[in-house]
C-alpha cells in the first residue's frame, strides 16, 4: 500500500511509454498522480487502473499539449481534484517519419514545435504560477522530457525533432535560472535509444534493433530505466540539483 506523501505530480503524455512508467514509479513513492492524454483514453484508464490497483492515487486528464484552452482546463481538473500541483514531468512529445530537411513541410516543423515545444512552455507556465513561492506556492519540481538527439542532430532521419529537443535543453537552463529562487527546481532528461512505440509512430519500429550497435552498451533502454532518473530528479533526493540535462543513453 502507497502512502500518498501529499506531493501531485502532473505527467504529460502519460498514457504510454516513459510517461506511463514514470506515472506508475512515482505512484509507488507516494505521489498523486495526473495522467494526462491526448486521445488514448483506454491506455490512460489502464494506467491509472494499474496505479490504483498497487494502493495509488491517480486521475486521468485529457488534453492537447498544443492547445492553451485544454492546458489551462487540464491545469484546472489537477487543481480540483488532487490540490496544488508540486512536480510536473512535460514527456509528451511527437516524432515524425523520417526524411531529409529539404523534404520536410512547414506543417510537420509547426506541430513538432507545438507539441514539443510550445506545449512545453505552456505546461511549464502553468506549474510556475501553482508552484513558485511568489506565488503563495511551496515550491516544486519539473523535469522536462528533451533527446540525446538533442546533441546528435538526427541527420537524414528528423533533424526538426533534434532541433525542438534542443530548444528544451534551452528552456531548461533559463527556467531553471529564472524560478530557482522561487522553489522550483528545472532539470531535463535526454533519453537515448529507448524501446517505446515512439519509433512505430515515426515509421522505424525495429530503429532501436537497428541503431544497438552504435550505443557503447549495446542494447536499447527501457522505458522503466529513463522513469527511474525522472523520477529521481523530482524527488527531495535531488534537492540541491537543478539546470542539469542528465543523459539516459548507455554511453551514446
Amino acid at each position: 500500500m502507497n502512502t500518498h506523501t501529499g506531493q501531485v505530480l502532473l505527467v504529460t503524455g502519460g498514457s504510454r511509454g516513459i510517461g506511463a512508467a514514470t506515472a506508475r514509479l512515482a505512484a509507488r513513492q507516494g505521489w498523486a498522480v495526473a495522467v494526462n492524454y491526448t486521445t488514448h483514453s483506454l491506455a490512460a484508464d489502464e494506467v491509472v487502473r494499474a496505479i490504483r490497483a498497487e494502493g495509488g492515487h491517480a486521475i486521468t486528464v485529457q488534453a492537447d499539449v498544443a492547445d492553451e484552452a485544454q492546458v489551462l482546463r487540464m491545469f484546472e481538473k489537477v487543481d480540483a481534484k488532487l490540490g496544488r500541483l508540486t512536480g510536473l514531468v512535460n514527456n509528451a512529445g511527437v516524432v515524425d517519419v523520417s526524411a531529409r530537411v529539404e523534404d520536410m513541410s512547414a506543417a510537420r516543423w509547426r506541430r513538432m514545435f507545438d507539441i514539443n515545444v510550445f506545449g512545453s512552455f505552456l505546461c511549464a507556465r502553468e506549474a510556475v504560477r501553482r508552484m513558485s513561492t511568489r506565488h503563495g506556492g511551496e515550491g516544486g519540481a519539473i523535469v522536462n522530457l528533451s533527446s540525446a538527439a538533442a546533441r546528435l542532430g538526427s541527420p537524414g532521419q528528423y533533424v526538426d525533432y533534434a532541433a525542438a529537443k534542443a530548444a528544451i535543453d534551452a528552456f531548461t537552463i533559463g527556467l531553471a535560472k529564472e524560478v530557482g529562487a522561487d522553489g522550483i527546481r528545472v532539470n531535463a532528461v535526454r533519453p537515448g535509444l529507448i524501446e517505446t512505440e515512439i519509433h512505430a509512430s515515426g515509421g522505424l519500429p525495429n530503429r532501436v534493433n537497428e541503431l544497438k550497435h552504435l550505443v557503447p552498451m549495446q542494447r536499447g533502454g527501457s522505458a522503466d530505466e529513463v522513469a527511474q532518473a525522472i523520477v529521481w530528479l523530482l524527488s527531495p533526493a535531488a534537492s540541491y540539483t537543478t539546470m542539469s540535462l542528465l543523459d539516459v543513453s548507455g554511453g551514446r
